[in-house]
């Protein structure tokens, strides 16, 4: 990997995704994602997260059709809201965020958080999806290990993705392990904590050491653990910095390090409690 560009994972079906993306959660809906999206992609980025509860897949699509890149290279990802799950109601929200995003397909359609009551049929509508060939790569996001393991028990293909909270406080060793395990890739939201990662004293020692930014030593850290990730900024200058992670190498014992931090402490809501 020397790129952001060229550095990328092959999902267990083939299909090759971006190390690195711009999240757009609170990016807003007018000029802020608009613009950041476009200096995003002008930086090298060509991995955009979005969802329909983040209610910006239009004007992701708007840049996506205008900024002039062939739409093969962009791997989009979109997700399915709770109060959308369901089989019929699935396939209507996901035409849906097709439209809004001017496209004929996605390339990766996530389930945004478990629900005990729909989730199967949720799920079953995506593999349809998947196997029509407009979805070409599904998964889920805040799954754990119980999640996965009850899905992968009632379905016919596992999830390609898991997006969970992620990041030096939070690392879950057991579910990036069973993850790993059974080929699904992991996926980082929130992988600089709002930004508190820069309090860290290890972490502003180590970027010290390496002459990069502290978020830059965290974004490092998250692919050498073998976890994709999209961190969101809507600042130009912290968005061509977030790229710039693909010329230095964290140690091994650095990376040990890093891990030594956590805590277990969740920013986001805990997916065994999220009832909306």
């Amino acid at each position: 990997m020397t790129s952001i560009q060229d550095s990328k994972v092959k999902l267990y079906n083939g299909v090759e995704m971006p190390w690195v993306g711009l999240g757009v959660h609170r990016a807003g809906s007018g000029d802020d994602v608009i613009n950041a999206m476009k200096c995003a992609l002008q930086a090298g980025y060509r991995s955009i997260d979005t969802a329909t509860y983040y209610q910006n897949e239009h004007r992701v699509g708007q840049v996506v059709a205008e900024c002039g890149i062939p739409r093969e290279e962009i791997f989009l990802t979109s997700k399915v809201w709770n109060s959308d799950q369901g089989y019929r109601r699935t396939i209507e929200v996901f035409e849906s965020s097709l439209d809004k995003l001017k496209t004929s397909y996605l390339d990766l359609y996530l389930i945004h958080w478990p629900q005990p009551e729909t989730t199967f049929e949720t799920w079953r509508a995506m593999e349809e999806l998947y196997e029509k060939g407009k979805i070409r790569a599904i998964g889920v996001s805040n799954f754990m290990i119980p999640h996965l393991k009850r899905l992968m028990e009632n379905s016919r293909i596992k999830p390609m993705v898991n997006q969970v909270e992620f990041h030096p406080e939070l690392i879950q060793p057991e579910l990036l392990q069973f993850c790993k395990e059974n080929q699904i890739q992991m996926e980082a939201w929130r992988p600089i904590m709002k930004g508190r990662v820069n309090e860290i004293p290890l972490l502003q020692e180590l970027a010290e050491k390496y002459g990069k930014s502290v978020v830059q030593v965290v974004l490092r850290w998250d692919i050498q653990k073998g976890v994709v990730t999209i961190p969101k900024s809507v600042t130009p200058e912290r968005i061509i910095s977030n790229a710039d992670i693909f010329d230095f190498e964290l140690s091994a014992e650095d990376v040990a390090r890093i891990d030594g931090l956590d805590r277990n402490a969740r920013i986001g809501e805990d997916p065994f409690q999220i009832k909306i």
